[in-house]
Order: structure tokens, then C-alpha cells, then sequence
């Protein structure tokens, strides 16, 4: 079993990915060819686990209380970055809010704000009646992979500084994996993902594992793939190298700048 290392995202080889883990995975499409999703289960949350799982096409859901079950559905929800457009009306918005972006600022903050159920009024993003499977075994599993540069989240704030949208998620590479986003404004986590698909675009990463479709998701421009190709992608996309996103890679950026060349623009060291 290999060990990571804080920061280290952009030197795994697939082969390396794939030996970190405490478990072997089974073949998504050998042991499950009916397409139903559910791979394995039991395991582990461990930081070295995790990354072999999903540079593997796997990723954990299930409830508190209950055994790990890894999941790699049929077909796969995707977006490619530079195929996103957003609506007119959220242009619109983008022009006239004095709200910002920021990268790695507050990722505590927006996993446990993605981790609130919808009849809290700070997840919305839920669809109705459903609720979080972000519980606290999660959040700390997430927590470590962020601490080693692997998870990121975007925030968007209020003109008086209030975190009032976000999302978070796993990179490897040129893949991005999407875990969960929430708002507590109008469209804010919308433009978390608008700020997401430019900042993809600017650093070489060439496709978003949204994970399961829902109309949320469609209207924002993903797609699905079937799972073999999805897996065959994978296997390149997490081969070629990509920009680190590191906590103070990028400066804040005005949502007002989101539809400029390259936005996204780099701290000065």
C-alpha cells in the first residue's frame, strides 16, 4: 500500500493510483454487467483508499450507520467544461452582483453546509424530501483528502462577505469529481459551477465526473456517457498532467469576470 503526500496530485500514474488502496475493487462492468451500480462493500474511508477508488471509476454512498457500498453507475453523469453555457439569465446576474469566487478558502465551511439537509434551508440544491448522505464519517474523510491537496472547494461570497454558495469535490489530474454543492442566494451555487467550469478550463482539466444525473445537474448542460467509456476515459484523464489547485494558487475572483478570457488569474509568489 502506498502512502500520499500533501500536494502530490500531479505525480500519480494510474498504476500508482490503483496500488494505493487496503482493497482490491472488482471490475465495475465484470461484477455488476446488469448496470445497476453498486460494486463493492465495506472497506474504508482512508485517504489512500479513497483515491485508488475513484482513479477506478468507484466513489462511496450510503447512509450513516451503514457498511461502505462504492458505487459506479450506468450510465455516468458528465459535463465537459468547455461545452458549458450558462443561461443568459445567469449572465445576467453574474453582471450585476458584487459577489466574489475563491478557491480552497472555507472547504470546512461548505462540506458541512453541503451536509445539511434541504428542510434546513441552507441545501437546496437537495431534491425534495431527500436527504444528505454527508454525515460526519464523510466530512472527515473529505477534510483529509483536502489537508493532502486533493479535495477543493469553491466559495462564492456576498458583497459583505457572507459564504452565501459553494461546492466541493475531488481532482486527479485532468478529471474533476463533483461531490456536492449548496446556496443560500439565488443561484449562487450555479455560479460556483460556472466558476468551476472556467477554472477547469484555464488548468487542463478536460472532463467533470458529475456521478448520477438529476434535472438539477441536466439543466446546468451535463450529459451522460455510457460506463465503459466513461472508464476508458478515466484511465486517460487521470495520466495527464494538470495545474495544482492549490489554497493560494488564485487571487478572488469578481462573478462579473466569469465570462472573460481565462479569469482565473494566479497569485503572484
Amino acid at each position: 500500500m502506498g502512502n500520499l503526500t500533501p500536494q502530490n496530485d500531479q505525480n500519480i500514474t494510474p498504476e500508482t493510483l490503483k496500488s494505493l488502496g487496503r482493497y482490491d475493487f472488482p471490475d465495475p462492468i465484470s461484477i455488476d454487467p446488469d448496470g445497476i451500480g453498486l460494486v463493492a462493500m465495506g472497506g474504508d474511508l482512508a485517504p489512500d483508499t479513497l483515491i485508488s477508488a475513484y482513479a477506478q471509476g468507484l466513489f462511496p454512498w450510503f447512509n450513516e450507520d451503514e457498511p461502505i457500498a462504492w458505487w459506479c453507475p450506468e450510465p455516468r453523469c458528465v459535463i465537459v467544461p468547455s461545452n458549458y453555457q450558462p443561461s443568459k439569465s445567469l449572465r445576467k446576474q453574474a453582471r450585476r452582483e458584487r459577489w466574489q469566487l475563491t478557491l480552497n478558502q472555507a472547504f470546512d465551511d461548505v462540506i458541512h453546509a453541503c451536509s445539511l439537509p434541504r428542510s434546513d434551508g441552507l441545501n437546496n440544491d437537495l431534491p425534495e424530501g431527500e436527504h444528505t448522505w454527508i454525515h460526519e464519517e464523510m466530512i472527515e474523510a473529505y477534510t483529509k483528502l483536502h489537508a493532502q491537496g486533493f479535495a477543493h472547494s469553491i466559495e462564492v461570497w456576498d458583497e459583505k462577505g457572507q459564504l452565501i454558495g459553494g461546492l466541493y469535490g475531488l481532482k486527479i489530474n485532468g478529471i474533476y469529481f463533483g461531490e456536492s454543492m449548496f446556496h443560500r442566494a439565488s443561484n449562487a451555487s450555479k455560479l460556483a459551477f460556472w466558476g468551476l467550469m472556467r477554472l477547469c478550463e484555464q488548468s487542463q482539466v478536460a472532463l467533470v465526473d458529475c456521478q448520477l444525473p438529476n434535472d438539477h445537474l441536466m439543466s446546468l448542460g451535463a450529459t451522460t456517457l455510457p460506463r465503459a467509456e466513461f472508464l476508458t476515459q478515466l484511465d486517460t484523464l487521470i495520466s495527464t498532467g494538470a495545474v495544482k489547485w492549490q489554497k493560494d494558487t488564485y487571487l478572488p475572483l469578481a462573478i462579473s469576470l466569469l465570462d472573460t478570457p481565462s479569469p482565473w488569474q494566479l497569485k503572484l509568489s
